[in-house]
């Protein structure tokens, strides 16, 4: 893994400040989850925000990214075409991004047992990550959707996969 610096000049002394990247991970759709962890795994934020239609979600996404410093990577879980609109705009700024299912996190974080059916998945979720979230040190969850819940493993699992993460915690399996 590489370390980025940004360099800048203080009273005409070379000072180093590191750089503290982002990672950005969506569960796809109108009704968007969205979890921000940072690459010490600390979940910065999460949220899950309902834009209504494609359009709507389309002209929301440039503030999105625009608003977080440092992001490296997206990653984003789901299928059909909301996917191009993310990248897209990814592509403009020069962010990494990929897509994966919603098969690829569970398959690491959740029991057969526990994913036998979407809705019977999407509740385990919700529970995993509210752990995850206390994990990672963010503000605990009043309530959480299972947009944002999916968001957060997906997340989670991706920091992982990359080698932000060692090892998952022992809660989880």
């Amino acid at each position: 893994m590489f370390t980025f610096y940004r360099f800048c000049y203080e009273n005409s002394n070379l000072a180093t400040e590191m750089i503290i990247e982002r990672l950005l991970a969506i569960d796809l759709g109108v009704k968007t989850g969205l979890a921000l962890f940072t690459k010490d795994c600390k979940l910065e934020w999460y949220r899950s925000q309902n834009y209504g239609n494609k359009n709507r979600l389309a002209r929301a996404v440039n503030s999105i990214l625009y608003e977080i410093p440092n992001l490296s990577m997206i990653v984003m879980e789901g299928g059909g075409l909301l996917h191009k609109i993310w990248e897209k705009e990814a592509g403009r700024i020069s962010i990494a991004c990929k897509q994966i299912h919603a098969g690829d996190w569970r398959r690491d974080l959740l029991f057969d047992r526990e994913q036998r059916d979407g809705n019977m998945a999407k509740q385990h979720a919700i529970q995993i990550a509210k752990q995850v979230i206390e994990h990672c040190g963010a503000n605990k969850a009043t309530s959480l959707t299972d947009d944002a819940a999916e968001a957060i493993l997906t997340g989670f699992w991706a920091i992982k996969q990359i080698g932000w993460l060692r090892d998952f915690p022992k809660f989880l399996r």
